[in-house]
């Protein structure tokens, strides 16, 4: 195992990717393969991103990258319950992983400063 899947941050992303795997599987068509492959692509991106920031010396640009990310699969998660594609108890159940990862990502940039 190495060491970048060993950070909190990591593990809670990775956890984040497996349940928008899973409640994407029931998006009605013309959202699984539009906002669903989206939301997919924005949290592997991410999973990307903090492998990179724990690997490079200037990790404050990439990790201000990942928070980014971690906003566009928030509002790609809102959007998803307000059109009725995930139940309100998976948005607040997801919500709060995404909540996690973000809080991770900020106190990881500020210990940088």
């Amino acid at each position: 195992m190495s060491v970048h899947t060993e950070l909190p941050v990591y593990k809670a992303s990775y956890d984040l990717l497996l349940s928008i795997f899973e409640f994407t599987r029931d998006f009605r068509k013309e959202y699984k393969y539009t906002v669903g492959e989206s939301i997919k692509e924005e949290t592997i991106t991410l999973l990307t991103l903090i492998y990179r920031a724990n690997s490079r010396k200037d990790k404050i640009t990439v990790l201000q990258e990942a928070r980014e990310h971690i906003e566009v699969i928030r509002l790609f998660i809102r959007l998803m319950k307000d059109m009725k594609q995930i139940s309100l108890k998976k948005f607040v159940s997801v919500n709060k992983v995404v909540e996690n990862v973000s809080k991770q990502l900020t106190g990881w940039q500020r210990s940088l400063k």
